[in-house]
């Protein structure tokens, strides 16, 4: 009768713990619209923008960026200082000894180089896994491991079976990569060459410690292929182990995610607001009207089709009040204090600022697509071509009308100090009358038929597929772009809008002849942008190999002058945006928010967009000091104008 029972009892205890966990929670302090889903809490395989923004709030590295400074400052993280040998090589890190894991475990730095190693192994897949290879050593060993897999698949291998191989991979680090931890409270990092923005790279989740205990129980070599095998439970809610600001207390796939503040994190005292919702909302027209029925506080984007209307109408109320905003403006203050300012400003909750990131379109550049046709795509003189005649002006004015700035090179002007962007390939964006856009036009054909294709309308072997997700526009700039190659250079083209999930795994798999892109800058150096294009990059989507171009950035590497560097630099984006053309620019991000700036404090105006959800206060809930460190002239201005400085968001430049 017992046995019987057992079942039921089971399924009982199914239902109940399912009741418990789908049961309402109370609103939490902020509830923020993250864009797309979260596709994974793994700070060592994450790469998509709405995943890294949570990262930064579930864990901390060693060091963090102060996002309230227009130099985007180094400050301490877990580490609560470090020194730098004088052949700036060797980075010697002293840990936070209040430093603690969700579990009130403390963080030691093995927990770092148990994170790192994790990050170079070639069997992890992570797309920023070339970060890593900056430290000594650390190529061979991923070099080595990629060679003893593929040794043992073949059945040719040195160890017995892959638990041999685990072991030996655990040896072989140790006594090649230049990561050890000395004691609990002490990191040393040897990197194989001087690296100016090392500790920009820290604080970038690919850094970002793990805790080793619970990923033991989730992640084992297998006994045959010697292949880490991960199993993704560890990033469950209840489950998951942190050192940030907040842990996961719910995260119901399609529906929703709640953080909440992390009793044992360091700086505890520090963060206002005890929880945060990020709602899962497929619909961007949706989102906003989530925010305007106070459903949602926060847009970390705002991509509705209709927001450059909203924009617009904020950018009339500015021209009326030009003498106005030109004396805020004058002050010292950023965009979100000069619309907290502006009581009358009709779209005072819609913020539009410039970003360090990139829109383009890639091309496959392999000799082959994936079905085995020969691919013209490889020839760079098809792709130079197929970028002349594309009108990004019209894809900034009429489609997209959020503020982007078009673009010729990949790296946004004027971001990075010392860096001066090339000018670029001409296209139909630089003619200003039909005699130039013809002659244009004429040289883009004169390329193809210098390719062998001679009339283009009937010699071009492939349709062209242009490869996009659905919403945030993608299909109408595709549009745009689709109708300039079809009647420029008479060459078919096709849309192919997919779901986000198919798109990523045909880029991930290079399955497209032409596909949107964007990137966003990771750390304050030209690399961060000229590296996606390096032969075998993680990131390198495009399949592109260039010999000229991975000298300029080899020899980059060796050059110990900065301004000799940045020269050999400014080369390299030369020779890939204006004779390579794996990829063509179209225009440089403005990042559009959706806040109250009464309301929220502690975002950030900076174009580095890594805003810091710990910092975040809401106004009046009774909770916070509602004070925030703003910028001093933010500050100055403020008390100059008689209002106290807690109603200022700070923010760089």
């Amino acid at each position: 009768m017992l046995r019987l029972l057992v079942p039921f009892v089971a399924l009982i205890a199914i239902v109940a713990a399912s009741v418990a966990t789908d049961r309402p929670l109370p609103r939490a302090d902020l509830v923020m619209y993250n864009g797309n889903d979260v596709n994974t809490l793994d700070p060592q395989r994450m790469t998509w923008m709405p995943d890294l923004r949570v990262a930064r709030a579930l864990f901390e590295g060693l060091v963090r960026n102060d996002v309230h400074t227009a130099g985007f400052d180094i400050t301490p993280g877990v580490a609560e200082s470090w020194t730098v040998s004088d052949d700036r090589l060797t980075y010697t890190f002293t840990l936070d000894p209040d430093a603690r894991w969700s579990n009130g475990e403390p963080v030691t730095a093995d927990h770092f180089v148990h994170a790192w190693r994790r990050a170079m192994l070639p069997d992890m897949g992570s797309k920023y896994f070339d970060f890593l290879m900056l430290i000594d050593g650390a190529r061979d060993f991923y070099d080595w491991r990629q060679t003893q897999l593929d040794a043992l698949a073949e059945g040719n291998a040195e160890h017995a079976d892959g638990l041999a191989l685990w072991d030996a991979t655990l040896l072989a680090f140790d006594e090649t990569v230049g990561v050890r931890a000395t004691d609990d409270r002490t990191l040393v990092v040897r990197l194989e060459r001087p690296v100016p923005h090392f500790l920009d790279l820290c604080a970038f989740p690919t850094f970002f410690p793990v805790y080793p205990p619970l990923l033991s129980q989730y992640e084992r070599p297998d006994p045959e292929s010697g292949r880490l095998e991960r199993r993704t439970g560890w990033t469950k809610p209840g489950v998951l182990v942190c050192n940030g600001a907040f842990t996961v207390q719910r995260w119901r796939f399609k529906r929703d995610m709640r953080l909440a503040k992390n009793p044992h994190y360091r700086e505890a005292d520090l963060v206002a607001i005890d929880s945060i919702d990020i709602p899962s909302i497929g619909d961007p027209n949706a989102a906003i009207l989530a925010y305007q029925t106070g459903a949602v506080d926060f847009m970390a984007e705002v991509t509705a089709s209709y927001r450059g209307d909203m924009l617009t109408d904020k950018w009339r109320f500015y021209e009326e009040h030009a003498d106005e905003v030109a004396r805020l403006r004058a002050l010292g203050l950023d965009q979100f204090t000069i619309d907290a300012l502006l009581p009358d400003d009709p779209r005072k909750n819609i913020h539009a600022v410039p970003a360090f990131g990139t829109y383009f379109y890639n091309f496959n550049c392999r000799p082959t697509l994936n079905d085995g046709r020969a691919n013209p795509f490889h020839d760079a003189r098809v792709r130079r071509a197929f970028a002349m005649v594309i009108d990004k002006r019209a894809v900034v004015d009429e489609v997209r009308r959020v503020g982007d700035a078009v673009a010729f090179s990949l790296i946004p002007p004027n971001s990075i100090g010392g860096y001066e962007a090339p000018t670029g390939l001409r296209c139909l964006s630089d003619a200003t009358t039909e005699a130039e856009r013809d002659a244009l036009i004429g040289e883009a054909r004169a390329l193809l038929a210098q390719a062998g294709y001679t009339d283009p309308a009937n010699d071009f072997p492939l349709t062209v597929e242009l490869l996009f997700n659905k919403d945030s526009g993608h299909d109408l700039i595709a549009q745009v772009i689709a109708k300039n190659w079809e009647k420029h250079l008479g060459v078919k083209t096709r849309l192919a809008q997919k779901e986000l999930k198919i798109f990523r795994e045909d880029l991930r798999t290079k399955n497209f002849i032409t596909t949107r892109a964007g990137w966003y800058g990771d750390y304050g150096d030209p690399t961060t942008f000229l590296d996606l294009n390096r032969t075998g990059n993680g990131n390198n989507d495009r399949g592109y190999s260039g010999e000229r171009y991975d000298e300029l950035l080899d020899l980059a590497q060796g050059e110990s002058d900065p301004g000799a560097r940045m020269d050999l630099l400014m080369e390299a984006e030369r020779v890939l945006v204006e004779e390579e053309l794996p990829l063509v620019p179209i225009f440089h991000y403005a990042t559009v928010y959706m806040f109250d700036p009464d309301e929220l404090t502690g975002l950030t105006t900076h174009p580095r967009t890594k805003q810091q959800l710990m910092l975040i206060d809401v106004l009046g809930d009774g909770k916070g000091p509602d004070t925030l460190r703003p910028m001093e002239a933010s500050r100055s201005g403020l008390e100059s104008l008689g209002h106290a400085p807690t109603v200022t968001n700070g923010g760089g430049s």
